[in-house]
């Protein structure tokens, strides 16, 4: 069983704030820090640090930055023969986060842009493949990759993050669609959808596409919705130090739960906990959990209930 990440690796610049600045507004800092980050690179750390065995297929740029953060994963036990140099710099997010936890963040794609889903061989396709992807890398791609792991068998999971218009056929060829609260009213809207708040967005999802769909709820958990059956799951209580990489470390141990065995309600209470982790730690890699942290905290958190 495989765990395959197809997304975005950046550098995240962080600049810590009282207030996060209004539109005109400079507000200042005394310093800033860099770190490893991007969705698609968080996720397959999560999911690496959960147990699965990852590859990643990705794009780095020709600069300092590359090399390192495709080092970095390598040390986290991540195939990394798929992450490849492209003439674009190396993507980035610059972040700030003020003195509650909440954040604001600018992307710039670089050497995401760049990413083929002809990257990724026939070979590493198939029943036992469990296929992440997102929303920083071109749409258009992600919806290739997902038509050809339909075809092989393998699970698709898409975080559809950023909230971006899927393409045409993209929810049609996954398994199992996560977004947040707010994505899946966005995407109801898209969808010219009546419904606007996440549960009843998510149940007619659910039964349109034939498709699981999980709602992220941030300090209130999270929601499932299968066509015929949907849970409820809650969180731990945590100080927050801040909510980067919360969603991603939810994705990266729900793909190696599910990649591992583990039912769906079962992922999911497994899922939230790391969630709720990642946030007592600032940063996006730094503060995803492993699976000792995983195991030592499950008994905190009740088992997800049915609705």
């Amino acid at each position: 069983m495989t765990v395959l990440v197809f997304g975005s690796i950046n550098i995240d610049f962080f600049v810590s704030v009282a207030e996060l600045p209004k539109p005109g507004e400079t507000v200042l800092s005394p310093t800033y820090r860099t770190a490893a980050g991007g969705k698609g690179a968080n996720q397959a750390v999560a999911a690496a640090r959960a147990g699965a065995a990852v590859a990643m297929v990705a794009r780095i740029g020709p600069d300092a930055f590359g090399p390192s953060l495709k080092d970095g994963l390598a040390a986290e036990g991540i195939d990394v023969a798929g992450v490849v140099r492209s003439g674009q710099p190396t993507g980035a997010a610059f972040i700030a986060i003020d003195a509650r936890g909440e954040n604001l963040i600018l992307g710039a794609g670089g050497a995401n842009l760049d990413v083929r889903a002809a990257d990724v061989p026939d070979a590493a396709l198939g029943p036992k493949t469990t296929l992440v992807l997102q929303m920083e890398v071109p749409p258009a791609e992600t919806a290739a990759l997902a038509r050809r792991a339909r075809k092989a068998d393998a699970r698709v999971i898409l975080n559809l993050a950023p909230a971006l218009p899927p393409p045409d056929g993209l929810l049609a060829d996954i398994s199992i669609l996560v977004v947040n609260e707010h994505e899946v009213v966005a995407l109801a809207r898209h969808l010219d959808m009546s419904e606007r708040d996440p549960e009843s967005a998510g149940r007619m999802l659910a039964r349109r596409y034939g498709k699981t769909v999980i709602v992220t709820l941030g300090a209130e958990g999270a929601l499932a919705m299968a066509p015929d059956a949907a849970w409820r799951i809650g969180a731990l209580n945590v100080a927050v130090a801040d909510t980067i990489g919360a969603g991603d470390a939810f994705v990266g141990v729900l793909a190696a739960s599910l990649d591992e065995g583990r039912d769906l309600p079962q992922a999911l209470r497994r899922a939230s906990i790391a969630g709720a982790l990642a946030c007592e730690t600032a940063g996006a890699q730094a503060g995803l959990p492993r699976k000792p942290a995983l195991d030592r905290r499950e008994t905190e958190l009740a088992p997800a209930r049915p609705l």
